[in-house]
């Protein structure tokens, strides 16, 4: 395994240190764009990139789908792997402690790639649209640049932002199904704006 850059290492601790908490850092259910589009899915294969505490990969595996979780805060996956424990899930979830910049999967064909809420180089988000499997999904949720100027919270850096333009470049190769924005309101009732990508591999 290569040793960390200080910057990948410096992120990888800060994640971790709020991981380490007592309070979980995201809610506990799944995203409900998420939850609205996967619902209507088989159950097969999937891969959740940047997983955290694994709120999406336990509910998918609740629902009969075989996850592999990665990110590179082993504090997160290690509070979603007691969850998943105390659910009687664990043998649906892989807990990956990795980078999804510079990790390599077994295999190279997902029923489902999920990425939510994860900014990737568009390198990086190339080669995960590419783990799709025939007749699978890409699901991209994700902070709109709107959000910026006209929503609340998310980050404030545009370069970690989403216009459906965007998604849709990035998507090339795929059938797109659905690419816009959509509005979302927060715990603290304010209004989100994210955006919201879901394409097929034919």
């Amino acid at each position: 395994m290569s040793q960390d850059s200080p910057s990948e290492q410096s992120r990888k601790d800060i994640w971790n240190e709020r991981y380490a908490g007592a309070e979980r850092v995201w809610s506990a259910g799944p995203n409900q764009d998420v939850e609205a589009i996967v619902s209507e899915f088989t159950p097969g294969t999937a891969v959740d990139l940047g997983a955290g505490e694994g709120r999406h990969a336990i509910w998918l595996a609740d629902r009969g789908w075989h996850v592999s979780a990665v990110d590179f805060a082993e504090a997160g996956l290690e509070r979603g792997w007691r969850e998943a424990e105390e659910r009687g899930l664990t043998e649906r979830i892989d807990w990956i402690a990795a980078d999804v910049t510079t990790w390599t999967p077994p295999v190279h064909a997902y029923d489902l790639v999920l990425i939510a809420f994860l900014h990737l180089p568009e390198d990086v988000f190339s080669n995960a649209a590419s783990w799709v499997a025939p007749g699978g999904h890409l699901v991209v949720v994700g902070h709109a640049l709107r959000n910026l100027t006209e929503g609340h919270g998310g980050p404030q850096d545009p370069a970690l932002l989403h216009t459906p333009d965007q998604l849709r470049e990035k998507a090339a190769g795929l059938k797109v199904l659905r690419c816009e924005e959509v509005d979302r309101i927060t715990t603290s009732g304010e209004r989100a704006i994210d955006v919201v990508l879901v394409a097929t591999k034919e």
